[in-house]
């Protein structure tokens, strides 16, 4: 095994940094080859699209595998540094592997698998062009998180949303046109404020590229930090919109609940895009060596978190429908992410990082757990039948219990008999995703939240206000979220049966355990995990690192010509 290992890392040297392009390549190419093949060929697009996932998570691991491998220590490790014009950073593209952006690359290639495979068992068929379009967003993801600097940022924001909108309508229907509507008009306007704030930073500092961007901002002159400042909190603003920050976070519920399961398990990815960026930019911009703009909205950036998510708590308590209850829980996730990036402190990041995996893995679960169970319980609407008569299935309308209700049409006794198989499988999986959720033990949303919490109680300074605010809204929200989803299992699982047994298809089933087993290894293998976050969190914290692997890679030298070659061997005395 240790042999196996070997050849491994160095199979992975000899192809950095290549490989930085290829969770990008992949996707492109992949998409291309599925416009030319037409909508005949859909089987063929649907095993070309769970190869792709399968290749693109392959490389997203070997990636990962090779950030860590240079230092074991919880030092900066190793940062891959592709140059695909060949031009020097800050004057050419740069793609930048370092341990955020291939743990966000590896996430995102888990996930895509899980939902390129679900998808083939029916959704796919839904409309046209599916696969090229979550291609298209894959591409678009991995871009924005390999990405160094900000105009390519802004490409790959654009390639992904464009991918997003098409993803979002489809299957069609007046709730998701009415949605896309909402959501292509919110992410319009962001985009627009992306380009302004943009163009505001490059007026300011005369460059783009992120690491470029922190030393020049550390030797600005005093006049012209207000105009850089104004541009960041132009540029924050459009990632807070992406991100699911309040108040702009009205459109994500809505549009969220309207698109298919595959889809929105995907779009779980989008959010966790807003907070990558944010956490990515502040930490780079604005860290502590920056002057007089070290830490610039850090009181901005944890009101907005805090804000997101109470708002996210009353919101999940107060809906009864599946699919709102996933949309709310990316906002909880959303709010509690934010607010761990603006408190500043490397333990709670680390946390944080540890939670980001969790709950996005647990969310892209159960959006894809929700098709199977409405499709079941309730013919594929989202509230059941009896909520619109407000009357609970069980009791009578004096509220007294029915004496038959443990029959079942045949007056037979349902107690002693055994769950069907679909009927197990669904529930303990509801009951597993109801855990990760709300942060219950002992599973990796408990790690991931007891992780932020330690790190906030063992800091050396006091607890301030909004430390505590954090803390008693981190344990409200995740109690108010086990209120609304206990409920919601116990109107779909508890209650008289009105349903066929459920059929559930291998194509279903696989991703959804597949998404749920990575939890489990998360909560099982926690402490590495947990290494990699704080080595991760140590790195953005000084980012001395990253600046200077993204400044100092070279270009590639041309090759001489074999008759050059002869001619100087010829001339040399």
């Amino acid at each position: 095994m240790t042999e196996l290992f070997r050849l491994l890392d160095h199979l992975l040297e000899i192809s950095m940094p290549h490989l930085v392009a290829v969770p990008i390549l992949v996707p492109m190419l992949t998409a291309a080859l599925m416009l030319l093949l037409g909508e005949q060929r859909r089987r063929t697009k649907s095993f070309l699209s769970v190869v792709s996932g399968l290749v693109g998570l392959m490389a997203a691991l070997a990636l990962l595998r090779w950030v860590n491998a240079a230092d074991t220590g919880g030092g900066p490790g190793s940062i891959g540094i592709y140059l695909p014009g060949n031009w020097r950073a800050p004057f050419g593209i740069v793609l930048v592997a370092d341990r955020l952006s291939t743990m966000m690359v590896a996430l995102t290639g888990v996930i895509a698998f899980a939902a390129s495979i679900y998808s083939t068992s029916r959704w796919d068929r839904a409309g046209v062009h599916f696969h090229p379009l979550l291609q298209l967003q894959l591409m678009g993801l991995n871009g924005a998180f390999l990405t160094g600097d900000l105009f390519n940022l802004f490409v790959f924001f654009e390639v992904m949303l464009a991918a997003s909108y098409g993803l979002l309508l489809h299957g069609s229907g007046r709730l998701r046109v009415q949605a896309g509507l909402h959501y292509i008009a919110i992410n319009l306007a962001a985009s627009s404020l992306f380009l302004i704030g943009a163009a505001m930073l490059y007026g300011a500092t005369g460059t783009l590229n992120m690491a470029d961007l922190g030393l020049r901002i550390a030797q600005l002159a005093p006049g012209d930090r207000g105009l850089v400042h104004a541009a960041a909190a132009i540029l924050f603003t459009a990632f807070f919109a992406k991100a699911g920050a309040w108040p702009l976070n009205f459109w994500l519920v809505p549009a969220y609940s309207a698109a298919v399961s595959p889809v929105g398990a995907v779009f779980a990815l989008l959010t966790k895009l807003g907070v990558y960026t944010v956490l990515r930019l502040w930490t780079v911009l604005f860290a502590p060596d920056t002057g007089a703009s070290a830490e610039f909205g850090q009181v901005v950036l944890i009101g907005a978190g805090l804000a997101t998510l109470f708002v996210a708590a009353i919101g999940i308590v107060g809906t009864q429908r599946l699919s709102n209850l996933a949309g709310f829980s990316v906002l909880i996730s959303a709010g509690t992410l934010l607010t761990a990036v603006g408190l500043g402190q490397p333990d709670v990041w680390a946390g944080a990082l540890f939670y980001l995996l969790s709950s996005t893995l647990a969310v892209a679960a159960f959006f894809l757990l929700i098709d199977m169970i409405e499709r079941w319980r309730n013919a594929g609407m989202s509230v059941a039948p009896h909520e619109a008569a407000g009357n609970a299935p069980f009791l009578a309308e004096d509220l007294r219990a029915l004496d038959d209700v443990n029959l079942d049409d045949n007056a037979q006794a349902l107690y002693g008999r055994a769950i069907p198989a679909g009927v197990a499988f669904l529930g303990l999986s509801f009951m597993i995703c109801t855990l990760l959720l709300t942060g219950l033990p002992p599973l990796s949303g408990f790690v991931g939240k007891f992780a932020m919490l330690s790190g906030l109680m063992g800091s050396a300074s006091a607890l301030t206000t909004a430390d505590w605010t954090f803390l008693v809204l981190l344990i409200a929200s995740g109690f108010l979220a086990l209120i609304a989803l206990t409920r919601t299992g116990i109107r779909h699982f508890w209650t008289q049966p009105h349903a066929n047994l459920p059929s559930l298809p291998a194509l279903e089933v696989l991703p959804v355990a597949g998404l749920i087993a990575a939890c489990i290894a998360l909560t099982v293998w926690s402490e590495p995990v947990l290494r990699h976050a704080m080595a991760t969190a140590e790195g953005l914290r000084t980012p001395s690192a990253y600046r200077e692997a993204v400044m100092s890679a070279r270009q590639v030298p041309n090759p001489v010509p074999a008759a050059a070659k002869g001619d100087t061997k010829a001339g040399t005395p």
